[in-house]
């Protein structure tokens, strides 16, 4: 069978594109991507009101008929319309869209979701925690990448994230986490690498090295080569709690995995259900009073809804 061909649509967020090239490799396809702008006043209002046209369209999405993908995959408001529009004109693209795409289900091949969203549907397909690009072979091919930087054998890496409409990542709070870190792992030798992310404040990059700086290596922007060797150095990892996305990510070195909790600003459900997921799953655990050791069973959603979608796409 020849490659799969994609075209994905995100409104290029690090955690949508996470998300659609990881399903894109997972069904190993060759792939390209659209950053999807919708023109004033369809950025503003929902989808379900939203005409199925290219009139939305900032930047019109041209293909010829010698480029027509065999797969569509979208993630994020913005692209539901303009994939649904190019299914509309080329029947033959199967079409997936990754979360809740706010509109009826049969306009799309299938929804992938986490299950933690509690969606169903007929063509939808849960994930337990959210679908991403990171591999096991890229961590431990970004292993020497940071060796130098931190020369030791005992390592826990934090992955930070940023403020969100639940969390309001107070320098407080991340002093809190920091104070905790050096409690529980420096005092017991603990070398400690620190991963930003694209949300992450100069704040509380500039607070990590003066606070922690001492204690390890701090990255100070974001660099995907040091976001995976700290995952192959680390014996344990340390993601803040803002971000489901991270913390899927971060179970697919095999590592054991802390949650940094922070006061939430408002209720989510979405997150509580989450975290009991992957608690129940034995993947992490809260960051509290002591190192503890544990071991999960392989955590790859990505190729476990791959191999359902391939029999339906294959028909």
């Amino acid at each position: 069978m020849a490659k799969l061909r994609a075209l994905l649509l995100t409104e290029g967020m690090h955690g949508m594109i996470s998300q659609v090239e990881g399903m894109a490799k997972a069904l190993n396809a060759e792939y390209s991507h659209k950053n999807v702008k919708l023109s004033f006043p369809w950025n503003l209002i929902p989808p379900k009101f939203t005409p199925i046209s290219d009139i939305v369209l900032k930047d019109k999405i041209y293909i010829s008929d010698k480029e027509i993908p065999d797969l569509i995959i979208s993630c994020g408001r913005k692209s539901v319309i303009p994939s649904i529009f190019l299914k509309k004109n080329n029947s033959k693209i199967f079409t997936i869209h990754i979360q809740d795409p706010k509109v009826s289900f049969k306009n799309f091949d299938a929804i992938v979701a986490p299950e933690h969203d509690n969606l169903k549907g007929d063509n939808v397909y849960t994930s337990k925690g959210a679908i991403h690009y990171i591999t096991e072979s890229e961590i431990n091919e970004a292993r020497q990448y940071l060796v130098n930087k931190i020369q030791s054998e005992k390592v826990v890496s934090l992955i930070l994230g940023g403020p969100n409409k639940y969390y309001s990542f107070s320098s407080e709070e991340i002093i809190n986490i920091f104070n905790q870190i050096k409690s529980i792992f420096v005092s017991k030798g603990y070398k400690v690498i620190i991963i930003p992310s694209m949300r992450t404040p100069k704040k509380t990059i500039d607070l990590a090295i003066k606070e922690m700086g001492s204690c390890g290596h701090v990255v100070n922007k974001v660099d995907k080569q040091a976001y995976l060797s700290a995952y192959a150095l680390a014996n344990y990892v340390i993601v803040t709690c803002d971000s489901t996305s991270m913390i899927s990510e971060a179970a697919t070195s095999s590592k054991p995995i802390f949650v940094a909790h922070m006061k939430a600003k408002k209720n989510n459900y979405r997150f509580k259900r989450f975290f009991e997921l992957f608690k129940k799953m034995g993947i992490t655990r809260d960051l509290g009073g002591k190192v503890e050791n544990w071991t999960y069973n392989k955590h790859n959603e990505a190729q476990r809804i791959a191999l359902q979608l391939k029999n339906k796409i294959e028909n």
